[in-house]
């Protein structure tokens, strides 16, 4: 099942944590599948070939720990480890890989609703040394939505990880890649990214924007658009056939942003860095405003 947020400009839809997507890399309480703008579809899928769109990422789905959950190197394989919105994952290969269908203990979940906001709890359980709560609310501004997070440390050891927004951002839906304008509010360097994947050559990186070309095809990648400098947490898409752009902001700093994307799908990344000791908590908000050009 689905919940929907509405008013005037904007329509949200978020799916319940046990509803729907309920797979080991996506934080279930973060389910936001699609944004209608005056009726427009802002949102994406990861991509245009599965058979299955609930076994996939889509909208604005968040993830913690991608490159490695807290815990996980320091149990056997056969054991549990948290993977922070989901649940208890059993660590089943060595590295971890995000991609990996591991076998999951759900996370207990509670939430309210209403038409304008939704407040979100996650509790987890306490396995070595490692417990959680994760609070989380969504709600619609006038042309925008807010989250705010809130995650408490209420194990016994320090809990050290990351988090970050999926942003699988496709405006109008069946517009091409060559509509598509991406701001940063600092200079870009290839030269300090950490990774570049760009087969096509048709991703052109600019002093303080990105462009696609018309002809892309292929999947793209480019890893710390900052080289690990810390920056504001902001990014701006236009899309200029649609005459839409949206911007995300966060309320921190941020020394790491990624961007994925292929022909019908972009996905700037803006990490932020969690470290909270037993008994302590952390804060932070991503806002998302939509206007047009």
């Amino acid at each position: 099942m689905s919940h929907l947020l509405k008013n005037k400009h904007l329509e949200l839809v978020w799916d319940f944590p046990l509803e729907k997507y309920r797979f080991s890399r996506f934080d279930w309480t973060g389910k936001i599948s699609s944004l209608k703008y005056e009726g427009m579809e802002l949102l994406a899928k990861e991509t245009l070939e599965s058979l299955d769109y609930n076994s996939i990422g889509k909208g604005l789905y968040n993830e913690f720990g991608i490159s490695e959950p807290i815990g996980f190197e320091e149990i056997p394989v056969g054991g549990w480890f948290h993977k922070i919105g989901v649940g208890l994952l059993q660590k089943e290969t060595t590295p971890y890989f995000f991609a990996h269908d591991y076998k999951i203990k759900p996370a207990k979940f509670q939430f309210t609703a209403n038409s304008h906001k939704i407040a979100i709890l996650c509790n987890s359980a306490s396995i070595n040394g490692y417990a959680y709560s994760l609070s989380k609310e969504i709600a619609l501004m006038e042309k925008g939505v807010i989250i705010r997070y809130r995650l408490i440390n209420t194990g016994k050891k320090t809990i050290k990880t990351d988090e970050y927004t999926h942003n699988f951002m496709g405006i109008g839906g069946n517009f091409t890649s060559e509509d598509y304008v991406l701001k940063f509010p600092f200079e870009l360097d290839p030269d300090i990214f950490s990774e570049t994947v760009n087969p096509d050559q048709n991703v052109v990186i600019q002093k303080d924007k990105i462009i696609l070309d018309k002809s892309l095809k292929a999947q793209f990648f480019f890893g710390n658009l900052s080289g690990g400098k810390e920056r504001k947490a902001s990014w701006e898409l236009h899309n200029v056939r649609a005459n839409i752009g949206i911007r995300e902001t966060g309320d921190f700093k941020t020394t790491k942003i990624n961007l994925w994307g292929w022909k019908h799908v972009i996905s700037p990344e803006l990490f932020f860095k969690v470290s909270i000791k037993p008994s302590e908590s952390m804060q932070w908000v991503r806002k998302y405003d939509v206007f047009s050009l």
